[in-house]
């Protein structure tokens, strides 16, 4: 990739553990079995290459990718508000193991540097790849993008659905949550604030 002088970038990283698909294989089948469920039953043979799938759907699940964070010089010296509203978002939640869907809302405004928009939809699946909990999640987006842009204030806003709440449990399907996370001028500006939870549905009704 060609880069200008003005083009900055970070990789972002994760430390995970390898990833042993073979042993997962088995512990699926052993989990399985426990619960009453022969993988190797014949009458239904479907089910013979279930515990595979279920450990590649959960190493997918559970597996960060490394992008890197591109920033720009900020040379039109813009200052209004950047969002991308709307970003599908999936994670498992780490109490059960159990996905929960949504869609993220990240804005931030700028200050000497503007970061690719593409890279705002890669830091909320970069961290959604591991077991979270969404409060953990929406602050970490938050904070990354504050630590990597150093701009005059960031918003994150998550909706989404828990299936360990909706198909368990309480039993309550269509229950969504929300959660955000406010740093600089979204926090402390009464007019910033408002506009952004305005701009994402989350304001005075």
């Amino acid at each position: 990739m060609t880069t200008s002088a003005s083009d900055v970038n970070t990789r972002v990283t994760t430390s995970a553990n390898a990833r042993d698909l073979r042993a997962a294989t088995e512990a699926a089948a052993a989990m399985m079995r426990a619960l009453g469920i022969d993988p190797d039953d014949p009458a239904t043979p479907d089910l013979a290459r279930t515990p595979h799938r279920l450990a590649t759907a959960y190493s997918d699940l559970l597996t960060p990718v490394e992008f890197d964070m591109t920033t720009f010089e900020n040379v039109e010296e813009y200052d209004e508000m950047v969002l991308v509203r709307d970003i599908p978002m999936r994670s498992v939640c780490e109490h059960h193991l159990l996905p929960f869907v949504g869609r993220a809302h990240v804005a931030y405004l700028p200050a000497a540097r503007i970061v690719g928009l593409s890279k705002l939809a890669r830091i909320v699946a970069h961290y959604s790849s591991r077991p979270q909990t969404q409060e953990r999640l929406t602050t970490q987006i938050a904070s990354s993008l504050d630590e990597r842009l150093r701009p005059r204030g960031v918003g994150v806003v998550i909706e989404a659905e828990h299936t360990c709440m909706t198909l368990r449990g309480a039993v309550a399907p269509g229950a969504v949550t929300t959660t955000s996370s406010l740093r600089g001028l979204m926090k402390d500006s009464p007019s910033s604030r408002a506009e952004f939870l305005s701009l994402v549905g989350r304001g005075p009704r």
